[in-house]
């Protein structure tokens, strides 16, 4: 299973996200420049947090008109895998592969810590291998990672089961509607969160209720190619 981590300028947790393949399913991973116009070799698209762009205008709103993107669009629709991770849930919304947007943090402050989510959907390819309603702490490190759509939004949300992780009840560090904390689109084959999984994959760390993430990728997509994919 060949991945893909896309860099922008100012992107700087592509390295994490590379290292958390290598460490957590040996897989062959490479760095792929905003400027490449072809993914057609990636199986599944990392799209990493940082500050795409120095964060101009707002959040994503630059790198959505990237040309690396029109290609991941491209991806999304034939079904590949595509994950958005705090700046890269960003971008996927400005790019409307999500609904919704993030707003600024409703304290106006900038949060790094553990978080402890909920599972709410373990039914998408990058969340088999949880238990719905799971509690997993995952670390969060944004000022703009307040999620918000408009009612019958959220609502479609909701009935589709689209809400990926919630905050635990009582622990919503930014003001998420409904305590969102990371959604997918309604083929279950994109999903964003502001959380970092990829920086969750060693005890050492805090943490390794992230590693899970990346087993259940690289099983759904073996699963679906049967044999020939085991490698």
């Amino acid at each position: 299973m060949n991945f893909a981590v896309l860099v922008f300028p100012g992107s700087n947790c592509d390295i994490d996200c590379y290292k958390a393949i290598e460490d957590t399913i040996g897989q062959p991973v490479e760095y792929v420049w905003h400027t490449a116009d072809d993914l057609s070799k990636y199986d599944c698209i990392l799209v990493p947090g940082g500050f795409s762009y120095g964060d101009y205008l707002r959040c994503g709103a630059i790198a959505q008109f990237a040309n690396v993107m029109k290609a991941v669009v491209k991806a999304a629709e034939e079904g590949k895998y595509i994950l958005g991770i705090c700046n890269g849930f960003q971008v996927l919304t400005e790019a409307r592969l999500l609904p919704g947007a993030l707003l600024r943090n409703n304290g106006m402050k900038f949060r790094c810590h553990q978080a402890v989510l909920r599972v709410e959907n373990n039914a998408t390819p990058f969340t088999r291998d949880y238990a719905e309603g799971e509690l997993i702490n995952i670390p969060i490190a944004h000022g703009e990672g307040n999620y918000y759509c408009d009612d019958a939004t959220l609502k479609e949300l909701q009935e589709n089961k689209q809400i990926v992780f919630r905050y635990e009840a009582g622990n919503n560090p930014n003001g998420s509607l409904d305590d969102i904390a990371g959604i997918c689109n309604k083929a279950g084959n994109v999903v964003g969160m502001m959380p970092h999984p990829e920086r969750a994959i060693h005890e050492i760390l805090g943490s390794a209720d992230g590693k899970r993430m990346f087993t259940s990728i690289l099983s759904t997509w073996r699963e679906k190619h049967g044999a020939a994919a085991i490698r």
